[in-house]
């Protein structure tokens, strides 16, 4: 089963998170946004792609007029398979140089056609060549009567893919803003991201995934814990805050109460992460380190610079902590920070030397290392993920 997939804002955190779920060897990224997966995806857990879509056709071509008419040609073809009733039709393009107007005029050609078959339909209009998240859910355009066409550029053919799933944008706002305790002051981490982390920490042991531990030593209000524990893995939480370790508590007790899943393996400790000895067993490590200072504004290079050597003396410290405490091949994703000042990158200075004390970072065959940043436009302090594997 083939599964196409739009990756997200940063398409590298995407391509690296499939590879860790999927292998390396069932994925192949498509353009600069999207990927084809040899598998059947769970398109729910990925934090990194918006859109799933189901192969449709492939086509010896990208010239435009080409391919608008081979869905006029297809099209009624296509309705058979949908049921009675009027449909919601959407066009987005991926890889394609042409104007929302173009797509437009695309629609309405094939809206025609398919009104000739005695099918009432209503195109949903672009304002970009893609539509995005909100657009198809507010569409239905995943549901039995929508049909949203992705129209895919991939060297000198084309595909055509139907659109299945979309980003639940709801349910990701109530695990976000929904939850009783948040906690600007030690971060605001998105549950999205917090999914990949916890797909790039735990891909190794997927086939585990009913028994498999997370912990995170540095719980915060347990953003990470509660996708751990959606997924179905037995949660472990640790912080040096009594009342972070109290919140990531309740909210964990209140993501029980709203969700599907009704039970969570969990357990919580007040623990220093540079000097804690964990008593209990856990099989991987999913966290976002110590962020520094949360700067609004470009910070003064001294500040700067302190902030730097302190983040990085108690990431240092943590990870040696931790591989006393590890068996190689031990697997880490960790959120660090990394600023942006003045279009430039400051990094930790234990990113260039992590070998130094006893870890492998993993370098992914189609997404570097050095470009899995989570950052967005005007934002100080971004996060860098760190895979590592304990040497």
């Amino acid at each position: 089963m083939q599964t196409v997939l739009i990756l997200g804002r940063q398409p590298a955190i995407g391509l690296a998170e499939l590879e860790s779920l999927y292998g390396v060897d069932a994925v192949r990224p498509v353009g600069s946004e999207v990927a084809i997966v040899d598998a059947e995806v769970d398109f729910l857990r990925l934090g990194a792609s918006v859109k799933a879509a189901r192969l449709v056709h492939i086509l010896d071509s990208t010239n435009w007029k080409e391919i608008q008419n081979y869905l006029q040609y297809s099209a009624s073809d296509y309705l058979k398979d949908l049921p009675e009733g009027r449909l919601s039709l959407g066009i987005s393009a991926y890889g394609f140089d042409i104007s929302p107007q173009r797509i437009m005029a695309t629609g309405l050609n094939l809206k025609k056609v398919i009104r000739l078959t005695g099918r009432s339909v209503r195109l949903v209009p672009n304002k970009e060549i893609t539509l995005n998240s909100a657009q198809v859910i507010h569409n239905k355009l995943t549901e039995s009567l929508g049909w949203e066409l992705l129209i895919i550029r991939d060297g000198n053919k084309t595909i055509i893919a139907r659109t299945v799933a979309e980003q639940d944008i709801e349910a990701y706002t109530l695990r976000d803003r929904g939850r009783p305790k948040r906690d600007a002051r030690v971060g605001m981490l998105p549950p999205k991201l917090a999914q990949t982390i916890v797909n790039l920490a735990a891909s190794t042991l997927t086939s585990r995934r009913e028994k498999l531990k997370i912990l995170d030593p540095f719980c915060g209000t347990g953003v990470i814990l509660q996708e751990a524990g959606l997924v179905g893995y037995g949660v472990y939480g640790t912080d040096m805050d009594q009342r972070m370790v109290d919140y990531s508590q309740e909210n964990l007790n209140w993501l029980v109460k709203n969700s599907a899943y009704k039970g969570f393996d969990s357990r919580f400790e007040v623990a220093d992460a540079t000097s804690y000895q964990w008593p209990h067993e856990f099989d991987v490590v999913a966290s976002e380190a110590y962020l520094g200072r949360p700067f609004t504004s470009p910070p003064p290079p001294d500040m700067l610079e302190k902030n730097r050597r302190d983040c990085d003396t108690i990431l240092r410290k943590f990870l040696i902590n931790m591989r006393s405490q590890t068996k190689p091949g031990t697997r880490l994703c960790l959120a660090v920070p990394a600023w942006f000042v003045d279009g430039k990158v400051y990094r930790l200075p234990l990113v260039d030397s992590l070998e130094e004390i006893g870890y492998n970072r993993i370098d992914f065959r189609y997404a570097s290392a050095k470009d899995l940043i989570y950052h967005r436009d005007g934002q100080i302090v971004g996060r860098e993920l760190l895979v590592l594997v304990r040497s």
